[in-house]
């Protein structure tokens, strides 16, 4: 019997759009509120697969969950990139100017930011899910407050849609990963990108020389993220995102690195979405 995904949040947000376009349409979730409940069901074995963002192409990393994927020993074991479009919703029959108070994700606020500095009579509230918002403006009936969430939320919802598309940068996009206990799900000859963290001595020269193995073993890194040490002070984790066109070059690479740096990981190897 097929299990649920875990998704961070509820139906109608976008992790819950991941999960539809990347497993199936009819795909059933687990809605976690906390992307912590969502690797703990992952965990209990409530679920095979957790959807998970990782970055944003405006607002960068989401830096926890690099930590909580590395912590548990989970792996990546697919990625998913989706063009992220907000939109204000509310009850039908209102308007802008009868809005009191926008809630959302702190997130989805700062993104939506000059939009929402045209109104100033709008006080702006955080909230943990955007979906989460729309479901209970809808729920409880509440006039006067807004959410900004997808048009899958106002759909869900029956909600209006007072405006559409109102982040600030149009082009919005967040890669999403596909997160499991185990690694290997595909044959060496599909898998073309690997997520991989290491540490390095804090002296001159380390980190350039790793990334010249990377160079001279035709990997192509596509991501570079530093995580401080907590335990260890000025000592920092390093995870890299790499590409490349045959196993076999990524196989050498893989283990000199080994040989070279501290506590080497293997995170993940999947398809690479981009292609």
């Amino acid at each position: 019997m097929t299990k649920p995904i875990a998704i961070q949040g509820i139906k109608g947000s976008f992790h819950h759009e991941v999960a539809q376009q990347y497993f199936n349409m009819k795909t059933e979730v687990v809605e976690c509120m906390s992307f912590d409940s969502a690797v703990d069901s992952l965990i209990n074995g409530d679920t095979d697969n957790i959807v998970m963002a990782l970055e944003n192409s405006i607002a960068g990393s989401i830096i926890p969950n690099y930590a909580l994927i590395d912590n548990h020993n989970l792996h990546i074991v697919g990625e998913y990139y989706l063009e992220i479009e907000h939109n204000l919703l509310a009850l039908k029959g209102e308007t802008i100017d009868s809005i009191k108070e926008v809630h959302s994700h702190p997130m989805a606020l700062l993104q939506c930011k000059v939009f929402l500095k045209d109104y100033p009579h709008i006080k702006l509230v955080e909230a943990k899910d955007t979906a989460d918002v729309a479901k209970q403006i809808s729920d409880g009936n509440i006039e006067g407050i807004a959410a900004i969430a997808s048009k899958n939320a106002a759909q869900l919802y029956g909600l209006e849609i007072l405006a559409e598309g109102i982040q600030t940068i149009k082009h919005n996009e967040t890669r999403f990963v596909i997160v499991r206990r185990q690694n290997h799900i595909f044959e060496e000859s599909e898998v073309n990108k690997a997520s991989l963290k290491f540490q390095l001595d804090h002296k001159r020269g380390s980190l350039a020389t790793i990334l010249n193995v990377m160079s001279d073993c035709k990997l192509n890194l596509t991501k570079i993220q530093s995580l401080p040490k907590i335990e260890t002070p000025w000592k920092y984790a390093f995870f890299v995102d790499v590409t490349f066109e045959d196993y076999k070059d990524y196989a050498k690479a893989n283990s000199i690195m080994q040989l070279m740096a501290e506590n080497f990981k293997v995170l993940g190897e999947y398809k690479n979405a981009r292609l």
